[in-house]
């Protein structure tokens, strides 16, 4: 080969040769999602990564997911079997107190009623032309809860991985600002001013009994969701045990810090021009928007029945942090109701559903592989 044609090959093999339109505006969609992680702090644990993976992986010709490149390796161990989100459950069992939940059982009704959203969105897709199992990915989005969304959708839609993944995690940085309107429209001041008991303490024998009887009783009624919620919960006893603190720590923060980093660069990997640049992205982002909104509206709704059935003793706001961003919605409780009452303090009370919709979400997602999967 001469000197010319080595020019000539090393020319054509280059990214600029094969580049058209869409990768340009993917590269701004990336970077997009960065200044949202950096300036406005929307998420920035996975919108970071995933904004860097969204670049990567619409560079023409460097074939960062072609078969034998290393995000596609990532991806077949790490999303498309399961595991990272499964691994991110068991550090956010670690990191989660049952306390308030097991302090207030009936508040698990309102991490029920949250997942609302869910189910509505689901017909939603349907109506849209989304074949059952994509709108049944489409419809997790509205549990708020990311690695349960990327579980369900890698084994019922892979192809929306993308899409359906920041649009969970963005609404999930939008609860500021999509809850309290829903909040304000649904309940009256005064019941947003309304007071609630202080909680009673939880026994340390009862907070390792939780874990063990909540895994035995979903697996034994929602076989699906055993993965997800026996990750949830061995996570949990490793931190109420109290007998294993390294392993405890390194759950909280190395393990699920590190699988965060590839989770958020793979996901934003599945963000191909071609497959991301459609009609359905702006659908479902319309409808992951939908789902949340319900969910919040369910959590309320079911919130103001439990007020009125306790005359007046529970405030409804807290059927808002049904939904599984957590501890997000429960401190947005917490501003509306002092807002409504300065000497309100619901913090503590809505993390009971809080953490609550983070079971009632992997619950959801159980039925939905169970049905279609």
């Amino acid at each position: 080969m001469s000197l010319t044609e080595a020019a000539v090959k090393f020319g054509g093999d280059t990214g600029l040769m094969h580049m058209g339109w869409r990768e340009p505006v993917m590269w701004a969609i990336g970077g997009l999602l960065i200044f949202l992680a950096i300036r406005k702090k929307f998420e920035p644990l996975l919108l970071l990564p995933i904004g860097f993976g969204c670049i990567l992986t619409n560079i023409p010709v460097a074939g960062m997911m072609e078969p034998g490149g290393w995000l596609y390796l990532i991806h077949v161990h790490g999303i498309k079997s399961g595991l990272f989100p499964l691994f991110i459950f068991m550090g956010v069992g670690a990191l989660t107190d049952f306390g308030p939940l097991l302090a207030n059982p009936k508040t698990a009704l309102l991490g029920a009623a949250a997942q609302l959203g869910i189910f509505i969105s689901l017909l939603g897709a349907v109506a849209l032309g989304f074949d059952l199992k994509e709108a049944a990915s489409i419809g997790i989005i509205g549990g708020a809860d990311g690695p349960t969304s990327i579980y369900v959708t890698s084994r019922l839609a892979e192809h929306l991985l993308g899409p359906i993944a920041i649009s969970a995690y963005s609404y999930m940085a939008l609860v500021p600002i999509i809850q309290p309107p829903i909040m304000r429209l649904l309940t009256t001041k005064r019941e947003r001013a309304i007071k609630m008991e202080q909680l009673r303490e939880v026994s340390k024998l009862t907070r390792i009994l939780f874990p063990l009887a909540t895994v035995i009783l979903c697996a034994l009624l929602v076989p699906s969701a055993t993965p997800l919620i026996g990750m949830l919960m061995l996570g949990n006893l490793v931190r109420e045990a109290g007998v294993v603190e390294r392993l405890s720590k390194t759950a909280q923060n190395e393990l699920i810090n590190l699988v965060t980093i590839f989770l958020g660069v793979t996901v934003g990997a599945t963000m191909r021009a071609e497959s991301f640049l459609t009609a359905g992205t702006l659908k479902i982002l319309v409808l992951g928007c939908a789902a949340f909104m319900f969910s919040t509206a369910g959590g309320l709704l079911f919130g103001k029945l439990m007020c009125w059935l306790s005359g007046g003793k529970v405030n409804p706001l807290i059927g808002a942090a049904g939904v599984s961003a957590v501890p997000m919605a429960a401190r947005v409780v917490e501003v509306e109701g002092q807002k409504a009452n300065l000497d309100n303090h619901l913090l503590m009370h809505a993390m009971g559903p809080n953490v609550c919709g983070v079971i009632g979400s992997a619950v959801a997602a159980g039925v939905l592989l169970a049905i279609l999967g």
